[in-house]
């Protein structure tokens, strides 16, 4: 459950969404890792790319500086596996007290502060070392490669430490000096538009690929104008979910289709803008909860993905450095998949599949983390585990959960960022947490401070539907008037008409609540809702039962607790369990009602097992925090140590011989950098 942002990841919780951070691919461009390293030059990865970058485009990058036996040594600490870090650090620093010339200074300042930066927590030193290299750097000549590297990563390191306004004024005045370098400055461009896409300044964020895609016109960046295109796409994505119908980015995404489908380039180029386009197209679809119709876009996106997986970045290298772009890097764009794959999943209710394609990622994702730290990986991580905690939660693992959820806040507490763009939604998980082991009160104040905390229009929606949920179990029911609200997601829409039946039904107005709960099957059916169909039906089944109709009741029934048996959700087999022994009694089915009532017997005792060991856990004791952002603060500042973060799928509970289930918001969520 998670979601949005044009540079993070998606999330979803009933069969609606909540935004997290939409999964809106990065702006900032990436280069093949292949290109090649000259070997009396080390410096870091990035800088090399965009020393490539200018080799390619005929300009020189810069005289190269002698390599010496601590250039070497650096080099060859460096390119370990995994780097040997400190050792790096240690060569570096001896380069500084025998005061260099002004070239090999700036240079030695920028691998400190890259090193400092992806490799450790040192972010003060790491941001002196970067500011240095950004200021000697501008004083010499045609030494591009430092400068606009300097000045990128202080950016995103002033970002890491949420302080944009002093990132906006650098990156403008990178971009002023570098329009003779075309690469850098197109960069540079696509990350101050990041930039302002994560305080939601939209407008300015296309403003800037519009000064993109007329510079790109004028040099020639075909390529480059193409990704611009399918960002500014994104951005609209974006700014709809604030305002209209999603429905408006319908005809742009399909023609941005056609356009990189027309494209003639090189294969890991075309292959690149598809996969591009196609997470976009498939993110779009998630989020307005469309989850049938997203499978065709998600079947080319696991197919593209494998192409792309077979093609090797140095086999044809660009002369134009436009061509270096990558949106994002192969090892990265496949952890995407997965991670766009299981958010499908879990809207959908395949649970098993969510886990499946889950671990895999999480494998993927620790391989890439020892020797890439890039906050976009932490990013995935979050939201992966997000996923399996959910999975967990549903299937009755909630102890396993929360020992996975402790992860999430050892990530939260190294990023306030990370954090920042989540509160929201923490809060939301701990509400619904609190919801699952009956903690009523602590569930309300969870959600209306997840609601100061928002102001995006489904996660209001999808906050506002769960706090219904608990006014209706404490019996606190006002008007569900009180719960309009207007969203563009189906299966939030889907959700909504599901809590109205189910308050119909409290309020002992069974055919009103019939009506409800026939609409929310007609749009799970829709778009394949399988947790939203279950726990409809099994409703329906219930209000049949209290009315009479046993055969009615049964036939609802069945179907709903073979649902939830695929699924697999514990709280709707619990629930269907106990109406079955009861139909089967009142029917005088003596052997049926035996089977049933130990079903549920089994049932219990695995939840009740699972229940008390997750309350007994220390990370319990989170749903009375009302303010996260003091605990994860605290956290940053070395005060606390340990909390966790919970997250548990909408489920009311009311007695009738258990639990009673209603459907999970399957959120998707990115998480931005």
């Amino acid at each position: 459950m998670l979601a949005s942002s044009a540079c993070e990841a998606l999330p979803a919780l009933l069969p609606a969404q909540t935004h997290f951070n939409h999964p809106t691919p990065y702006p900032i461009s990436h280069v093949p890792h292949r290109i090649p390293r000259p070997t009396s030059h080390p410096i870091p990865t990035r800088t090399l790319r965009a020393a490539a970058a200018a080799a390619g485009s005929g300009r020189s990058a810069g005289p190269a500086a002698p390599a010496g036996p601590r250039s070497l040594s650096f080099s060859h600490f460096r390119t370990s596996s995994p780097p040997k870090v400190r050792l790096c650090v240690h060569c570096l620093q001896a380069v500084l007290p025998r005061k260099p010339p002004a070239r090999m200074e700036a240079r030695t300042h920028l691998q400190l502060g890259s090193v400092l930066y992806h490799h450790t927590r040192n972010g003060e030193q790491a941001r002196g070392h970067l500011e240095k290299a950004w200021l000697i750097s501008q004083q010499i000549p045609q030494f591009e490669d430092v400068k606009f590297e300097a000045a990128s990563l202080l950016s995103e390191l002033y970002c890491q430490e949420n302080s944009v306004d002093t990132a906006k004024p650098l990156l403008r005045k990178a971009i002023q000096i570098s329009q003779q370098t075309p690469y850098w400055h197109c960069r540079l461009l696509f990350q101050l538009a990041q930039l302002h896409t994560l305080e939601k300044d939209l407008v300015s964020a296309c403003d800037l690929l519009g000064v993109g895609a007329e510079y790109a016109r004028v040099v020639g960046f075909a390529f480059f104008l193409l990704s611009n295109n399918i960002l500014g796409c994104s951005y609209l994505d974006i700014s709809t979910k604030f305002s209209s119908s999603l429905q408006e980015v319908h005809p742009l995404l399909t023609l941005c289709g056609q356009i990189v489908e027309n494209w003639q380039g090189n294969p890991i180029q075309k292959e690149s803008l598809r996969v591009f386009f196609l997470v976009l197209q498939v993110t779009h679809y998630l989020d307005a909860g469309q989850v049938k119709s997203v499978k065709p876009c998600l079947k080319q996106l696991q197919q593209c993905i494998q192409t792309i997986s077979t093609l090797h970045d140095d086999e044809i290298l660009p002369s134009n450095p436009a061509d270096l772009f990558h949106w994002l890097p192969k090892e990265h764009m496949c952890v995407l998949v997965y991670l766009v794959t299981v958010m499908h999943s879990m809207q959908a209710g395949y649970l098993e599949k969510a886990q499946k394609y889950t671990d895999k990622a999480l494998m993927q994702l620790e391989k890439l983390k020892m020797l890439d730290c890039s906050p976009i990986l932490s990013s995935f991580q979050v939201i992966l585990l997000e996923h399996i905690i959910m999975c967990r939660l549903v299937t009755g693992h909630k102890a396993t959960a929360l020992q996975e959820i402790s992860q999430v806040c050892q990530l939260c507490q190294q990023s306030p960022r990370l954090f920042s763009n989540h509160a929201a939604q923490l809060h939301t998980l701990l509400g619904l947490y609190c919801i699952s082991v009956n903690c009523m009160d602590n569930a309300e104040a969870q959600f209306t401070t997840a609601l100061r905390l928002t102001t995006h229009q489904e996660l209001w929606a999808f906050i506002v539907t769960n706090l219904a949920s608990v006014y209706i179990r404490e019996g606190n029911r006002p008007s569900m008037s009180t719960f309009c609200f207007v969203c563009s997601s189906h299966c939030l829409r889907a959700a909504a008409f599901y809590i109205r039946g189910l308050f119909s039904f409290f309020q002992g107005r069974y055919n009103e609540a019939k009506r409800f709960l026939r609409e929310t099957l007609k749009m799970s059916n829709a778009e394949d809702l399988n947790r939203l169909t279950a726990c409809s039906l099994v409703l329906l089944g219930h209000i049949f039962y209290v009315l009479g109709n046993h055969r009615e009741s049964n036939n609802m029934v069945v179907p709903a607790m073979q649902l939830a048996s695929k699924i697999p959700d514990m709280s709707v087999q619990l629930w269907s369990s106990a109406l079955l022994r009861d139909l089967n009694k009142a029917c005088g089915n003596a052997m049926d009602a035996h089977e049933a009532a130990q079903m549920h017997q089994n049932f219990s005792q695995q939840l009740l097992q699972d229940h008390i060991e997750a309350c007994s856990l220390p990370e319990h004791n989170l749903i009375t925090v009302s303010n996260l952002h003091l605990l994860v603060m605290s956290a940053l500042e070395g005060r606390t140590t340990c909390f966790a973060f919970l997250w548990y799928p909408f489920e009311v509970f009311v007695s009738y011989s258990g639990f009673i289930g209603t459907p999970e918001l399957s959120f998707n969520a990115f998480c931005s950098r």
